[in-house]
């Protein structure tokens, strides 16, 4: 009897636990943070220091914000896969116009952004084009788009001067330990934790990614919501590739590509499911935290690229896995 009392227990407690992880993920997710912190620092006591937890943000803030463009679009039920594409071509378009003035630089960025953006949700709301195969289409044509500006007299050629503004908000410090970057995150999670919870577009995209029929049948353009979100996905990987070459002082074709599925991992990891409806922000920025300080650990122990790109493919689909079980979503 009472073994199987203890056993009752436990499925009781685990219930417990998959509630609060679902319902209360940024609490659970805090936790683990201080656990793998206090980890690391073990290892490599330098992380202790003011400049550890400087050099944690100064990393981890702009891995959020391109997060937070997988996250927007997840709650949707898709992905852009596009988004290291979007910053490095905003990076390399905002270097190519320092000449003309932040206006001008920062405004072209944005608008490369804002424009794939906008083809890649025609594509999907207009075109019913799987999302996946929409943003991995449109990232492999970036690539081609970026090489052939790089080469030789293209328009690209020369990009090699940053603005001075992108250089100091991506590297600069705010005061103490706290970089720059983290007051650009800071309006960013302002926006969209209002945004998602408080907006009438924001109560729609949690509504496409939980019952798209439902939501076509209340009177609502999904395809309008649906431009709308990988518009705003667009405009925030470019912002994540100006931080990104704000804080290593220079722009490459392929400068934010290893951040693409640690992007996916932090939002997957703050409770934002693959399949849509479910998740926000707020997880998002401790999962970026959490892969921040993990990818310390594991340049501890001198992993390659290589592995810490198979660490977090593992993350992605032990988490996803995870994550279904408890909330007893399916895909269609």
């Amino acid at each position: 009897m009472s073994t199987v009392s203890t056993i009752d227990d436990a499925a009781t407690r685990g219930r417990r636990m998959g509630r609060m992880l679902t319902e209360r993920p940024v609490i659970v997710l805090s936790a683990a943070l201080l656990v793998l912190y206090v980890v690391t620092g073990i290892q490599d006591p330098s992380l202790f220091t003011a400049q550890g937890i400087r050099s944690t943000l100064l990393l981890a803030c702009p891995l959020a914000i391109m997060a937070a463009a997988q996250t927007v679009c997840m709650l949707t039920g898709g992905i852009d896969l596009s988004s290291a594409m979007i910053a490095n071509f905003a990076a390399y378009i905002s270097a190519n116009n320092a000449g003309a003035g932040p206006l001008q630089s920062l405004g072209f960025a944005f608008l490369v952004g804002a424009v794939v953006g906008l083809i890649n949700g025609v594509g999907v709301g207009v075109f019913k084009v799987n999302p996946l195969i929409m943003t991995l289409g449109m990232s492999s044509v970036l690539v081609g788009v970026v090489t052939v500006g790089i080469v030789g007299d293209g328009f690209l050629s020369g990009s090699s001067r940053l603005l001075p503004f992108v250089k100091t908000v991506g590297s600069g410090n705010l005061f103490g330990p706290i970089p720059l970057n983290a007051t650009v995150l800071l309006l960013v999670s302002v926006a969209l934790l209002y945004g998602l919870r408080r907006t009438g577009l924001g109560r729609n995209i949690y509504a496409v990614g939980d019952n798209e029929p439902a939501v076509r049948l209340a009177g609502s353009r999904v395809w309008q919501v649906l431009i709308a979100v990988y518009v705003i996905a667009g405009i925030l990987a470019a912002l994540a590739g100006l931080m990104f070459s704000g804080i290593s002082g220079s722009v490459g074709p392929d400068q934010t590509n290893s951040y693409l599925l640690p992007a996916i991992a932090a939002a997957v990891i703050g409770g934002t499911s693959i399949l849509g409806g479910t998740g926000g922000f707020a997880g998002t920025i401790v999962g970026a935290l959490i892969l921040t300080v993990l990818n310390r650990l594991l340049l501890g122990f001198e992993t390659s690229e290589a592995v810490r790109q198979i660490i977090y493919g593992i993350i992605v689909l032990a988490l996803a896995w995870v994550y279904v079980r408890l909330t007893g979503q399916r895909a269609d």
